[in-house]
This record gives structure tokens, C-alpha cells and sequence, in this order.
């Protein structure tokens, strides 16, 4: 991979730098001093922050920004942020399930967090997760925290975190700051295509501001390619390949030409690749044998767009294999980490963007 030490720095600018979902102003003046350093033009829109360069409609690539966090709902309290954002509650009849709080309540305890400003990004106080529970009043997942008592309701709450490498291994919260860096370095490769950056995604909103951008100009697209990371419940299971394919998600199939190009540009230079959705099914078929409950497709921002499209915006989306998703443990491998980057060059120059 051209320039490693590159994005290794600038991954842990962006790493260090608060995007809890719903609160990404701030994050997005970190990407645009990082894109226009490297020669990109930056345009700001609703949850979209859009980076192009000198022939825009070539290559197009999405990755989403925000990360988990807290947002402070009163004194000494505070919510999953993804939640409120989403507006996930029973007052809506659309509360998040008690399976899913259940799962998370343990993950944060004692975890270091930092406040900040969401629109300057101005820090305002650290502090350390005491106690995590389920409201029975109000069925929804509730924070304490040591040393946040002085913050007002509204203000975003981090995830305190940084960077860690050993033994090949890159582990953060990185989930989806790993491969905006990807995006970010990608334009000081001499990319000139557009970059997308989307808020909102945790809350399962991002896909409404990419949609909006292709109808303000009223051109759709089948080339998009979303990018991100892709959970395995461990390192043996994520290492049987380099890189992540899908032809579908729970919400519509992709555009299989472009899936179809992907998968060729990895056989033809060597790069290891799985499909997702077929690892997911396989999964399905022992569990159904088993008695269990099979899981979900999953959803993601290309399929949520694709069938909300109705097809006007399609392609496939790109991602790379990780273990603990969404923790502060999540990990992906710097072999992993080479083989997409070798792989958005290679689509890149496909496209006529480098």
C-alpha cells in the first residue's frame, strides 16, 4: 500500500477527533481541512459532506462518519445516541428491543468519555462510564457517568479512544473511521473522483442524505460503492479474507455488474475476498438445523438507498473484515487494511479516476 505511514497518522488524527451519531458537524471541519489538504473540493450539505476532484463523475465512492457515543438526556444522564437520534422510543411505539439493550448494557462499563460541542467540536469535560442500565419506567437503555455531572441535556458524549497497533493488528473504535481515513487517503493517491461522507448511519438515516444529493441533480448512478467495516465473531473467521463482497442485503439485491468488477479485480491481482450475505446464509442453514433462530442479512447503506431508489441510485458496497464491532476493541488487520487500499486504486483507475 502506497504511503501506509500516511493513513496510519491520519487515522489517528480522525480516531481522536468525537463523532457520536447525530453530533458530526465538528467531525466534518476535521475531514474538510484533511481533503482539501489534499486537494480535494469540499461541498457541505445536510448530514453530507461531498469531496470531488477534478473529474467528479467518474468514480464514486460513500463512507459514513458517525460513530457510538452518549447523548446527555438530563442531569447525570445520559443515552445511547443512536437511539435518540433514531428516536427510538416507546413513546413512538417503536422502542428499541429489549434483546438488543440486553446486549449492550455490559459493553461500556468503566469506559473513559469525553464531551464536546457538536458544532466546533470544543471539549468539555472527561469522564468514566459508573453505571449502565434498562429504565423500567421508560424501557430505554440509561447512562451514568463520573465527572459529566455539569452537562447540559443536548450535549454529545464520546467514546474516549485512540489508536492501537500490535502485531499487524489495528484496533480502535473503528467503525466507520477506518475506511473514511481509506477515502480521505485516497484523494493523496491522486484520486478525482467524489467521495461521500454521510452522518446518521447508525441511525439508520444516512441514506437519505446521499438519495437526496443524486435527485438535487437529478443523475443516478450504477457505480456507488459503499464502503465500511464487516463484523466476525473472531480473528480466524475475519482472516479467510482480505476483503468483504455482497451481492445483497436484507433490504434489495445490488448491482451485479459492479459486484461483478470488484469480484475480478481481486482475482485477477491476488486479493482474498468472501461474500457476506453467502457467509450469513451458510450460517443460516447450520442454525436452522440446529433449532436455532437464523439471522438477518443485515442492512446496509447501499441496500437501504437501492430500495428506496427503486434503483435510480445502485452499485455494491466494499468492506473490510473486523472483530469486536462496536467496541473500543474492534480490530482489522494492516494485511487487510493493504488489500483495500489496493483495491479502491484499483477501482479508481478502472473508473478513469486516477
Amino acid at each position: 500500500m502506497q504511503k501506509l505511514d500516511e493513513l496510519i497518522d491520519l487515522l489517528k488524527v480522525l480516531i481522536r477527533s468525537p463523532c457520536v451519531v447525530g453530533a458530526e458537524h465538528s467531525f466534518f471541519r476535521v475531514l474538510q481541512r484533511e481533503l482539501e489538504e489534499r486537494g480535494a473540493r469540499v461541498t457541505w450539505y445536510e448530514g453530507l459532506l461531498v469531496a470531488q476532484g477534478a473529474r467528479p463523475g467518474t468514480a464514486m465512492f460513500s463512507a459514513h462518519i458517525d460513530r457510538h457515543g452518549l447523548i446527555c438526556t438530563g442531569p447525570n444522564e445520559f443515552q445511547y445516541a443512536a437511539f435518540v437520534a433514531g428516536n427510538r422510543s416507546d413513546l413512538l411505539g417503536n422502542s428499541v428491543s429489549e434483546k438488543l439493550m440486553r446486549k449492550i448494557v455490559d459493553r461500556f462499563q468503566a469506559v473513559p468519555v469525553m464531551a464536546y460541542e457538536p458544532w466546533s467540536g470544543t471539549y468539555f469535560g472527561s469522564g468514566v462510564i459508573k453505571r449502565t442500565y434498562v429504565c423500567e419506567y421508560r424501557n430505554n437503555l440509561i447512562f451514568e457517568v463520573d465527572g459529566l455531572e455539569h452537562l447540559v441535556a443536548g450535549t454529545p458524549v464520546a467514546f474516549s479512544d485512540h489508536l492501537r497497533i500490535s502485531d499487524g493488528i489495528l484496533s480502535a473504535q473503528l467503525d466507520n473511521v477506518l475506511t473514511a481515513a481509506h477515502l480521505v487517503h485516497l484523494f493523496a493517491l491522486g484520486f478525482k473522483g467524489t467521495a461521500f461522507f454521510t452522518a446518521q448511519e447508525e441511525a439508520g438515516s444516512s441514506w437519505r442524505f446521499l438519495l437526496e444529493w443524486f435527485r438535487r441533480f437529478n443523475g443516478g448512478t450504477d457505480k456507488l460503492v459503499v464502503v465500511d467495516t464487516s463484523p466476525y465473531p473472531d480473528r480466524q473467521t475475519a482472516d479467510r479474507q482480505q476483503v468483504v463482497l455482497r451481492r445483497r442485503d436484507v433490504n434489495a439485491e445490488f448491482h451485479p455488474g459492479t459486484t461483478a468488477m470488484l469480484e475480478n479485480l481481486c482475482k485477477s491481482h491476488g486479493i482474498s475476498y468472501g461474500y457476506k450475505d453467502a457467509y450469513i446464509e451458510e450460517q443460516n442453514r447450520q442454525a436452522v438445523a440446529q433449532g436455532i433462530e437464523p439471522q438477518s442479512l443485515g442492512s446496509t447503506e447501499m441496500g437501504r438507498i437501492v430500495a428506496a431508489s427503486n434503483g435510480f441510485v445502485q452499485g455494491t458496497t466494499l468492506q473490510i473484515p473486523t472483530t469486536g464491532y462496536h467496541t473500543m476493541e474492534e480490530s482489522s488487520t494492516l494485511v487487510a487494511n493493504q488489500a483495500f487500499s489496493q483495491l479502491l486504486t484499483l477501482i479508481a483507475e478502472s473508473y478513469g479516476a486516477l
